[in-house]
């Protein structure tokens, strides 16, 4: 347990700081540690602290122990954590001005795959839906996503269990610590998703279910996907929220019309009505809205080009490919071992390749 950990998790554990304003003093202060280290007058003239919240801060013996409970509690129970500027931490979310800084998570979990789609519903979902569901799946299998829910009742779990069947690696957001599984009717799905997939959360171990926690939970689902599908959803509830909060982020919303009569199609009619979400028909509508079909073209393409690479060469491409085809140089050569100095020595390569271009920011790209 390193100090850097420590305070990195004490700083998300502070009352009544949300993940914007935890930004916010770590960008001011730099680190996680400088904060704790600020003197009230400072930490007051924060924009969004004032006073009254920087009381709070201070506390640095209480937050850390506080957050080394959390760390030591979090190993033994296989639980890993993820700071927000640390490569494991899902590249789609640091564009979210509301997004934790903290995510804890169990399992296999990758949350940088290439192909991320999420699939929420309503609780009660009727045959119409389910069958909807499990058709989404079956048809995604070719472009081999992962499967994005919240393992509730209905459309969730059938989601999570379709994507299991299909071998699809499947990712469940939890509105709890991860030493609870909510419903606990579906335990057994969520232990099968640990061996390919599982379970993350912004809460820290110990934290009980609150229905205060969904809405905040149906954001993550939003952010770690590429595109929502939402299958049936009543006029309100957790369905429709994560819609409306994936059009906000700018991803791709569709929808599954259904009986004007239907309950929990009123939902999803809405979300069309609105301009919200597409009509959901096929999912070749998804290949489409996210390119997935002319990247599939160019791959092809990129296949010739890779003949005679090195094996470092291969490892750098094969990150990059998992890594959303993007990523800084730091974090490149951290998840490929290769130290910077032979580094960029493999990056010129695969750039006079014609494999990769740089970008601003030593971010690298796969062509």
């Amino acid at each position: 347990m390193t100090d850097e950990k420590l305070y990195q998790v004490a700083i998300s554990l502070i009352p009544n700081i949300g993940p914007v304003l935890s930004r916010q003093l770590i960008n001011h202060f730099e680190t996680p540690q400088n904060v704790f280290k600020a003197k009230t007058g400072k930490l007051s003239k924060v924009p969004g602290i004032g006073e009254k919240l920087s009381r709070i801060i201070p506390a640095e013996k209480k937050m850390l122990d506080l957050a080394e409970k959390v760390i030591v509690d979090s190993a033994k129970a296989n639980i890993d954590i993820h700071y927000f500027k640390e490569p494991s931490y899902p590249s789609r979310l640091l564009t979210i001005n509301d997004a934790p800084i903290i995510l804890y998570s169990k399992g296999k979990v990758n949350m940088n795959a290439t192909r991320q789609v999420g699939i929420v519903g309503t609780r009660r979902a009727t045959q119409y839906g389910l069958e909807s569901t499990e058709n989404i799946v079956n048809e995604a299998k070719s472009t081999n996503p992962v499967i994005v829910s919240g393992l509730a009742y209905g459309i969730d779990v059938k989601a999570h269990k379709q994507a299991l069947k299909e071998n699809l690696s499947t990712i469940g957001v939890m509105a709890c610590g991860l030493d609870h599984v909510y419903p606990t009717r579906h335990r057994a799905v969520a232990e099968k998703m640990m061996e390919n997939g599982g379970l993350v959360s912004e809460y820290p171990i110990g934290t009980k279910v609150d229905p205060r926690f969904f809405p905040a939970r149906n954001r993550i689902i939003a952010g770690l996907s590429d595109a929502v599908i939402v299958v049936e959803a009543a006029k309100k509830g957790g369905a429709l929220i994560t819609g409306n909060i994936a059009f906000s982020y700018d991803r791709p919303v569709f929808a599954i019309p259904g009986d004007l009569n239907s309950t929990y199609s009123e939902g999803c009619n809405n979300l069309i009505r609105q301009l919200k979400a597409g009509i959901y028909t096929s999912f070749k509508d998804i290949i489409e809205a996210l390119n997935w079909d002319l990247e599939e073209e160019q791959t092809k393409v990129n296949e010739n080009l890779y003949e005679g690479l090195s094996e470092q060469e291969l490892k750098v491409v094969e990150v990059l490919k998992t890594n959303d085809r993007q990523m800084h140089l730091d974090q490149l050569s951290w998840q490929t071992q290769i130290p910077l100095g032979q580094m960029a020595g493999i990056l010129l390569n695969l750039e006079f390749a014609g494999i990769l271009k740089p970008l601003p920011g030593k971010e690298y790209r796969l062509i």
